[in-house]
């Protein structure tokens, strides 16, 4: 599942979040919610990658 909406701390609204990459882990990628007007985090995910088929 992936947020598409969000309440903003700074703004004290939902928006719609922008995704960020933030880091590339061994057992995935780290990604950052973004708020598009004010610039601050909203939340966070990281997400595995699929399993590789044999």
């Amino acid at each position: 599942m992936e947020a598409t909406l969000l309440a903003c701390p700074k703004c004290k609204r939902a928006v719609k979040v922008r995704k960020r990459l933030l880091l590339v882990l061994p057992n995935g990628d780290k990604y950052l919610y973004v708020c598009p007007d004010c610039g601050s985090t909203c939340g966070e995910t990281i997400e595995t990658p699929p399993p590789i088929a044999r």
